[in-house]
């Protein structure tokens, strides 16, 4: 019986190291689903047939980016993380959705042409939640959304900013994020100088590591700053920060790239260093608003009459667990929802037999919600 309880509890406390998440889809294989669905659609029987919304209700969702006319601020479009873009030119009052007709309604980016109304969309989104949804590369229109052409970096997944040179709209940097689950190198900075017809790679920094942010000093399109950032997300966890999330400037148009982010220059570098979004006001000050996840100083006095806690077990050793009164282990089993059958000496007894260690009573009672609103990170910060 305690050999079948035993093994019963070691599966649960090991379970989250035997998950394992599929490999990400190719583009080639989406490219071909696509196809295959236009083609379903020109047969369908009601192709033809108007749908309209009727409720019972309509609802906002993400908002992940506006872009304003700046000759009539009454002009605007605003893009939605899975809910496409639309289109409005009375300042709010009513709204035309533009996106309707294009293979994705996942955006993450958009940026407008105003001189000769082009409309860039950079599909999937650029947060990293559960339900950001993937994309198929960069939509351009030209008839405002009538119809939209695919331009390239179908394996971007998501994508983080769009830049167009205001003086020669053909120049169009792109900020790529990349895969949201997996590694891959379609990610970094892209750069086009015939309108989207090609595409080369001007910045990599690594297979999990992609753009989220892009931006250039407002009267010199050559002065460009951009933020990479390193993060894992996996369906049951999300780390937000890693070595390689850096702050880079371009002086060339974003052909090449520095890094300016070193840690000795005020800006922070390593592991805690989280998603960063950038301000450019001129060509020598940028702001930076820093995600940190640095851990802030434990200045919790630790009063043992408490008893145990959660980061306890984190840090025990086998002989510590093994020497806890069995009254204060019972009092933490029961406190924390452990079934009756999980008590201090069988407990005891698994971690002598080394079916689980002191760790994994943690790693049980950890879960997303707790990971994300129990951890003292540092949070957000401002750079000058």
């Amino acid at each position: 019986m305690k050999t079948a309880s035993s093994f019963c509890f070691a599966l649960i406390f090991c379970s989250i190291s035997l998950m394992a998440q599929p490999d990400s889809t190719p583009s080639s294989i989406v490219q071909d689903a696509l196809k295959q669905k236009k083609a379903m659609h020109e047969n369908s029987l009601v192709k033809n047939v108007p749908f309209t919304n009727i409720g019972p209700s309509i609802m906002s969702g993400r908002v992940v980016d506006i872009d304003a006319n700046p000759e009539d601020p009454a002009e605007f479009y605003v893009g939605y993380a899975s809910g496409g873009v639309w289109h409005t030119v009375n300042n709010g009052a009513t709204f035309i959705p533009i996106l309707d007709s294009s293979e994705t309604q996942n955006v993450g980016d958009i940026a407008v042409d105003w001189k000769n109304h082009t409309i860039w969309v950079g599909t999937g989104e650029n947060n990293s939640s559960r339900s950001s949804y993937s994309g198929i590369g960069i939509l351009k229109s030209k008839d405002n959304g009538k119809t939209w052409t695919n331009v390239g970096l179908t394996d971007s997944h998501h994508i983080g900013r769009i830049l167009i040179n205001p003086d020669n709209p053909d120049e169009v940097i792109i900020g790529v994020t990349g895969h949201l689950y997996s590694p891959n190198n379609e990610r970094g900075i892209y750069k086009t100088d015939d309108g989207g017809q090609t595409w080369s790679q001007k910045l990599f920094v690594d297979d999990m590591s992609g753009i989220i942010d892009v931006a250039h000093s407002p009267n010199n399109f050559n002065i460009m700053y951009a933020a990479s950032w390193t993060k894992d997300r996996k369906a049951w966890n999300f780390d937000g920060s890693g070595n390689n999330s850096h702050i880079y400037k371009s002086t060339d148009a974003g052909e090449t790239w520095n890094k300016i982010s070193t840690g000795s220059n005020g800006f922070p570098a390593g592991q805690g260093v989280g998603r960063i979004g950038l301000a450019v006001y001129d060509d020598n000050t940028v702001y930076a608003f820093h995600d940190s996840q640095f851990r802030r100083p434990d200045d919790k006095k630790k009063d043992d009459s408490k008893g145990l806690t959660k980061e306890s077990f984190k840090t025990m050793s086998v002989s510590e667990l093994l020497n806890l009164d069995d009254k204060k282990l019972d009092g933490f089993l029961k406190r924390n929802g452990f079934q009756e059958k999980y008590r201090a000496q069988n407990v005891k007894q698994m971690v002598r037999s080394r079916n689980v260690k002191p760790i994994d009573i943690a790693k049980y009672l950890e879960n997303a919600n707790s990971m994300l609103f129990d951890t003292p990170v540092i949070g957000a910060e401002v750079y000058r």
